[in-house]
């Protein structure tokens, strides 16, 4: 079952079964007197320090595009959850609010989807 955000979601998650969260992210050339590229590798290891910190976050994998295509994004984040309760605590979660403005001044666009495991 896909969930999203907007008008097409489908059915809201049961918060039973595991969470599967994938955020996509195109970036700005520059952003905050950086690079894309090194706003890139900043993200990545921010995100990747969340890794075993925060309840529930059960495995957390950040990539970065290899350019191989203009149209893609720059950033994946492929991230799995115990439940949507823990989905919830990690989006609220201090260690991922301070990460949050940092990704957000170098962002250009994101897309993101959730979807349960059964």
């Amino acid at each position: 079952m896909i969930i999203g955000r907007g008008p097409a979601a489908q059915t809201p998650l049961t918060g039973n079964a595991m969470v599967k969260h994938i955020v996509l992210w195109k970036l700005k050339d520059q952003a905050g007197g950086r690079s894309k590229a090194e706003n890139a590798l900043q993200i990545k290891s921010l995100l990747e320090d969340l890794q075993g910190k925060i309840p529930g976050l059960i495995r957390l994998e950040v990539g970065l595009d290899i350019g191989a295509d203009g149209a893609a994004v720059d950033i994946a984040l492929y991230s799995e959850f115990a439940d949507r309760a823990a989905l919830d605590t990690y989006q609220t979660h201090p260690l991922h609010e301070a990460v949050k403005p940092v990704v957000m001044a170098a962002r250009e666009s994101r897309t993101v989807v959730d979807y349960e495991v059964p």
